[in-house]
Parts: structure tokens; sequence; C-alpha cells
């Protein structure tokens, strides 16, 4: 029988990374409710991984998520700057790794730097975006939707 978990607080337990699972059901839910992106394809996992990420590392309400996933927020240094001040743990261990495969994973997308004031975006033009830019626009407008 495996021993009861500590989610890292010692004990000798097994450590069970729940805040991180928490927040990424929470992620998952919400993209799923918003319906922008079929649950099997990357513009979802993006999605999914980025706001898990925003839930984990913000600890606030749906308001702050709002905020942190701007358009203007500069949400990727906000990341890496929470990531590199967080102390160790399970749950930061699972981030860090979605954050790298967020940094290293590019998709096809419409070219969301090309906002031309109140024309909007050109989803005729495609780019390689970075899947955490895709994941940050997407996660803001699920949070609007749901």
């Amino acid at each position: 029988m495996l021993p009861e978990s500590t989610n890292g607080a010692g004990g000798g337990g097994l450590a069970v990374p729940m805040d991180w699972l928490c927040a990424e059901y929470v992620a998952d839910d919400v993209m799923r409710t918003s319906g922008l992106a079929g649950p099997g394809s990357l513009e979802f996992r993006a999605g999914t991984q980025t706001l898990a990420l925003t839930i984990l590392l913000s600890g606030a309400g749906t308001g702050a998520w709002l905020r942190r996933t701007a358009h203007d927020h500069p949400w990727s240094a906000w990341v890496t700057t929470r990531l590199d001040e967080a102390a160790d743990g399970p749950d930061l261990a699972l981030a860090r790794n979605t954050w790298l495969r967020l940094r290293a994973t590019e998709l096809r997308a419409a070219d969301l730097a090309g906002l031309t004031g109140l024309g909007g975006v050109d989803e005729e033009r495609q780019v390689w975006l970075p899947a955490w830019q895709v994941g940050v626009a997407l996660s803001h407008l699920a949070l609007h939707l749901c």
C-alpha cells in the first residue's frame, strides 16, 4: 500500500502535485466549456497548459487570470519570473516542464501581432507562433466565455 499524500509537506509520504492537478483540471474545464478549440487539438492543449500555469502561479480568482492573460500583459516574462522565484516541489516541476514545452512548440495561427486598430486580426495571414502565445489568447477568450 502506498503512503498517504503529503503534497510535499514532508513526513516521507508520497508527494502528489495537487495544486498543479487542480489548476490543470480547472483549465481543462474552462477550455472545454468555451468550445474555442477541439479537445484533441494542439491549440486546445496550448490553451489548457497556459491557463493551468496562470492559475497555479497567480493563485487568485478569475479576475486575476483575465488580467494575466490580457493581450498587453507580459505573460511570458511573468511566468519565467514566478517559476524562478518559486520553491521546488512536485507542482513546480510539472509547471516548469510545461513551460519548457510551451516555449519549444510552435503552432501555425493567425498573426496575433498584426492587430490593426478596429480591423482586428487578419485570419488569412498565418504565421508560426510559440504555443504559449496562442495559448494565452485562447485562454483569455475562454475565460471571457465562461
